[in-house]
């Protein structure tokens, strides 16, 4: 659950700030300091420092006032882009979240529109920290129970930046669950409640479904676990007034679910294998963005389409050189069993345009060669045209989630061509990796406008933008600032 939050319009006083007990204090970007309480105490410590007010904007400063509070002070600039403005904020916040707080107070100062700019993201940031993420320590950290705004009141009461928070929360705290915790079957059975929870509607194609639909692709990973638990799952946000409303997109949103990747028969050595429970990461996003939707009500018609399943190494499990058929009639060619990820969405993406939406946008911790194309400060995105590549990166700059649109051209499909099947899944050479997966799905999705998120940005360690843990819910924000560019919000 998030903090609560309440804002106050008045200016932060003398004594509320010495009530606070932690407190950030947010500042146009300046050369001299405002008049504002706990003046003295930072102008003191900016003298001890040999520092200039305006570096505040590269350095935030803490200081203990006399009363026992730990305030900060940090100014933002005017031109800084948001995940400039996210990065700032998120590196004030850590040295009072340090603390493990209970309660914080936001002050904003400056004009009217800076005050609205900057508690929107001050407050964002705190929200999105506030929550520790699931864990079994026997010692759990204090939470952040209640959060203060002062010197700015919306008129929506923050609901768009308390609903962008509990889409992010909810797409890391699964991310995070080990595969002992997050089975296909358990990751099941928590779309049923969240299902509940936002009125979506759920419906589940699993193993033996699929295997009688001839999801050939998606079956030959998941034959591999014991459980037979894997499934591809659709989840339906019916937005208000959809029925009535003329011209509503249809948006089908894709995600890669795989709960731990063993690399199947072409094992991950330990140091690959660390970390594989969060290769569902991409279903997550998913579902971070369906919550956001649901709880601000968009008009938008959303579909979520995620494949769930386990890359196990068994008797059972698939191996190179087999054929098997798509969804859509497509053979292919096993070249790797450790390129699961294209495999599930191949018939999960048919699944989807089979339905005929507007837009599928699909996200999946996909390739290794994306992450090494870009690190993991920022995603590479590839799109079916020019102006989907304009909206996709409008959405990364208004949502501060950075990313790299990526060519996908035709030529490279040399790489991929078989003498026993339509395509292969994987050239053994690696190179390009993240364009030739991109050419390989670019196959099951037929005419249907098309985006492909490789969520190379989807832990990075010490924390991104906004977010303090490693695994930082990229994909959630710009999920739902895309929705705003075919809505022409933006």
């Amino acid at each position: 659950m998030l903090p609560k939050l309440t804002e106050n319009k008045a200016e932060i006083t003398e004594k509320t700030l010495e009530q606070a007990g932690h407190a950030l204090l947010v500042l146009p970007h300046a050369k001299s300091l405002p008049d504002l309480p706990g003046v003295g105490a930072l102008k003191a410590a900016l003298k001890r420092r040999k520092l200039k007010a305006d570096e505040l904007a590269k350095s935030p400063l803490a200081v203990q006032l006399p009363a026992g509070t730990l305030a900060v002070a940090v100014m933002l600039k005017p031109e800084a882009t948001t995940f400039e403005t996210h990065e700032t904020l998120r590196k004030a916040l850590a040295l009072l979240n340090a603390e493990h707080p209970q309660s914080l107070a936001l002050a904003v100062f400056g004009d009217a529109a800076f005050k609205a700019r900057a508690a929107q993201a001050a407050a964002y940031v705190a929200l999105v920290n506030g929550v520790a993420l699931p864990s079994r320590k026997s010692k759990p950290d204090a939470v952040l129970k209640a959060i203060a705004v002062h010197g700015h009141k919306s008129a929506d009461g923050l609901v768009r930046v308390q609903a962008l928070a509990e889409g992010n929360l909810l797409t890391r705290s699964l991310t995070v669950q080990g595969p002992d915790e997050l089975t296909p079957g358990a990751y099941r059975r928590r779309i049923r409640v969240l299902a509940k929870q936002y009125g979506w509607r759920v419906e589940e194609y699993p193993f033996d479904r699929l295997k009688k639909m001839g999801a050939g692709a998606f079956c030959a990973v998941a034959q591999g676990s014991p459980a037979k638990d894997a499934a591809i799952v659709r989840i339906t946000y019916p937005g208000p007034g959809i029925r009535s409303r003329k011209g509503t997109k249809k948006v089908a949103f894709v995600g890669k679910g795989i709960c731990f990747d063993t690399g199947g028969h072409n094992l991950k050595p330990a140091k690959y294998m660390q970390g594989m429970h969060e290769d569902m990461n991409g279903s997550a996003v998913v579902l971070g963005i369906l919550a956001v939707a649901s709880r601000l009500g968009l008009p938008v018609a959303l579909d979520g389409w995620l494949a769930l399943a386990e890359n196990h190494i068994s008797p059972a499990a698939y191996r190179q050189n087999e054929v098997v058929k798509a969804l859509n009639g497509t053979t292919i060619e096993v070249v790797h069993t450790d390129a699961e990820g294209r495999m599930v969405l191949a018939d999960t993406l048919a699944l989807a345009a089979k339905a005929k939406p507007d837009l599928i946008a699909d996200f999946a911790t996909l390739t290794g060669s994306m992450h090494y194309a870009l690190g993991s400060r920022m995603s590479g995105v590839f799109a079916s045209s020019s102006a989907l590549a304009h909206e996709a990166s409008r959405a990364a700059t208004a949502s501060g989630e950075r990313i790299v649109v990526f060519p996908y051209p035709e030529d490279y499909d040399a790489s991929l061509e078989s003498t026993v099947a339509d395509v292969k899944q994987c050239s053994m050479e690696g190179e390009a990796d993240h364009i030739l997966a991109t050419r390989f799905l670019s196959r099951f999705v037929g005419d249907t406008p098309w985006l492909h998120m490789d969520l190379s940005g989807h832990s990075c360690k010490g924390g991104l933008g906004a977010v303090m843990s490693d695994a930082n819910g990229f994909g959630v924000a710009w999920g739902i600032a895309l929705l705003d560019e075919l809505s022409g919000k933006n």
